[in-house]
C-alpha cells in the first residue's frame, strides 16, 4: 500500500494535511566570528578549567626531618633533653618544659606518631601555643594540649584518697593550659575526653591526627576521631612538644598548612623575636 492512498482512507488525517501546508523552512543567516575574539574565548575556556599547580594544593610537609633540631627551639629544656636517633625524635622527659616550632600556625591538619618507654609516662603536644612560659607559670606554656600518656599513668598517679583517676586520662584528653580555654565536645570538667579507649601502652607507636581550623580542634587517635574542643580563646600560635619526666620517642611529625581565616589579634600568640 502506498503512503498517499492509506492517507486518503482517514479523512481526518488528510483534512490536517490541507489545512496545515508544508511551508518553506527560513534560512539562518550566518556570520564568522573574527579570529581574534575565537581566541579570546578559547583562552577563557582554557583559563577556567585549567587545574591547580601543584604548589597550590595542601600538602604535607616534615616538621621534624629525622636528622636534627632544624625547625625547633628549646624554650626551657636542658641542651641534652631532646636528640635525634634513627630517625627519631628522642625526649629524655627533663627537666620539665617544651620545644616549639620557629613559626606559628594558625589552620592545619598535624600527624605526630609516639610512644613511651617508661611505664606511666606523661607528655603532649601544645598547639596555638604561646612561644614562651610565663613567669609564675610554671614550666609549660599557655596553649591547647593533646595529651600523651602511657596507660599505666592512672593506676601509678591516683587520687589523694588511692582511687585511680579515669581511665579517660590516658587516651587523647583535649584542655586548654594555663588560661587558654574552650569548649569541651565530650566534657570532663574543662576538658575533652577521649570517646574510645584506642591508645597502646609501653613501647607501641600511637598516631594523633590533629585537625585545628578557626578554634575548632578535631582528634583522630590511632585511625579514628574521637575527640574534640571548639571555640578556643587562641586560634594561631606555635606548636611545642612536651617533656614530662619519662622519656618519649617522636618520628613523622608532618603539618599540612590551610588557608587563613579571621584572627584577631587577641585570638594570636605573641610572636617571640628571633
Amino acid at each position: 500500500m502506498t503512503g498517499a492512498p492509506f492517507i486518503s482512507s482517514f479523512p481526518t488525517i488528510r483534512n490536517a494535511r490541507a489545512k496545515f501546508p508544508t511551508t518553506k523552512k527560513p534560512t539562518m543567516k550566518t556570520t564568522s566570528l573574527p579570529a581574534a575574539q575565537i581566541l579570546l574565548c578559547t583562552l577563557l575556556l582554557l583559563a577556567a578549567y585549567t587545574p591547580a599547580r601543584a604548589e597550590d594544593i595542601p600538602q604535607y610537609r616534615d616538621l621534624f626531618n629525622g636528622k636534627d633540631l632544624t625547625g625547633w627551639v628549646n624554650v626551657n629544656t636542658a641542651p641534652d633533653t631532646w636528640t635525634v636517633r634513627d630517625g627519631m625524635l628522642i625526649c629524655k622527659g627533663l627537666p620539665i618544659g617544651v620545644m616549639r616550632t620557629d613559626r606559628q600556625y594558625e589552620n592545619f591538619i598535624l600527624h605526630i606518631e609516639w610512644r613511651h618507654m617508661v611505664a606511666g609516662g606523661n607528655s603532649g603536644v601544645f598547639i596555638w601555643s604561646e612561644g614562651t612560659v610565663r613567669p609564675g607559670g610554671g614550666r609549660l606554656p599557655k596553649g591547647l594540649e593533646v595529651q600523651m600518656l602511657e596507660l599505666e599513668w592512672p593506676k601509678l598517679n591516683p587520687e589523694k584518697d588511692g582511687t585511680p583517676r579515669p581511665i579517660a586520662y590516658v587516651h587523647g584528653e583535649l584542655f586548654g593550659a594555663n588560661g587558654l580555654k574552650t569548649t569541651p565536645d565530650n566534657p570532663r570538667g574543662t576538658r575533652s575526653k577521649s570517646l574510645e579507649n584506642r591508645c597502646l601502652g609501653k613501647g607501641q607507636w600511637n598516631t594523633y591526627d590533629v585537625v585545628c581550623v578557626d578554634g575548632v580542634v578535631k582528634l583522630s587517635v590511632n585511625g579514628k576521631f574521637v575527640n574534640g574542643v571548639s571555640q578556643a580563646s587562641i586560634k594561631k600560635g606555635y606548636l611545642c612538644l612536651e617533656s614530662e619526666g619519662a622519656e618519649i620517642h617522636f618520628r613523622n611529625i608532618k603539618l599540612m598548612e590551610l588557608p587563613p581565616g579571621i584572627t584577631s589579634p587577641e585570638q594570636t600568640a605573641p610572636v617571640v623575636p628571633e
